[in-house]
């Protein structure tokens, strides 16, 4: 039996927001009391399938954001063609 862990600081993860909104990001640290995220995007519904846009427009979308953990309802390591798409578009470099 494999037995995965479900993410750890270096991932790319998934966070479903109280407010609903579906965010992907790096996680770069995480406390009791908050996560620090690098380059945070929203998922959005586009008529190709799902997307990936800034999660806010005004400030520069390399900083460091901190989210604070009680408005997380759930983190899970991010799936794997939504993370290929994440790194294509914060990375530039186009994953196979």
């Amino acid at each position: 039996m494999l037995i995965e862990t479900p993410y750890k600081v270096g991932d790319t993860v998934s966070f479903k927001l109280v407010s609903g909104e579906e965010i992907v990001a790096r996680l770069e640290d995480e406390t009791e009391k908050s996560y620090t995220l690098k380059k945070p995007m929203v998922l959005i519904a586009q008529q190709q399938g799902l997307g990936l846009a800034p999660f806010m427009f005004s400030v520069s979308p390399d900083g460091k954001f901190v989210l604070q953990a009680n408005s997380v309802s759930c983190i899970a390591k991010t799936e794997a063609e939504i993370g290929k798409q994440y790194t294509s578009q914060t990375s530039g470099i186009q994953m196979v």
